[in-house]
């Protein structure tokens, strides 16, 4: 029996067709198993003392926390950085426009 060039053609396909079905499953596991490993080593969130001991006049509009301090930008353009417990100032930065 004689092979024609079309049903090798299709062969040919057919291979390459399941060749990627079988890519696409190893990344879709890969994927998963990644942002399943990562999703389970976050951290817990940074944890902010109750009150922090801003001036008077002075109204927080962003906080954000370092290793050892905590940074408070207010709405007199200013940025005032204390200590992790809130109550010690330690720097005081005027923003310029």
């Amino acid at each position: 029996m004689e092979v024609s060039p079309e049903s090798s053609r299709l062969r040919v396909l057919r291979r390459l067709v399941v060749a990627l079905l079988v890519v696409m499953i190893a990344g879709t596991v890969v994927i998963t198993t990644v942002i399943t490993i990562r999703a389970l080593r976050l951290e817990s969130p940074p944890v902010f003392p109750d009150s922090i001991a801003i001036p008077e006049g002075h109204v927080i509009t962003a906080v954000t926390r370092g290793t050892d301090w905590i940074a408070v930008v207010t709405n007199q353009d200013r940025i005032l950085v204390f200590d992790p417990t809130g109550q010690e100032l330690r720097q005081s930065i005027e923003i310029e426009p």
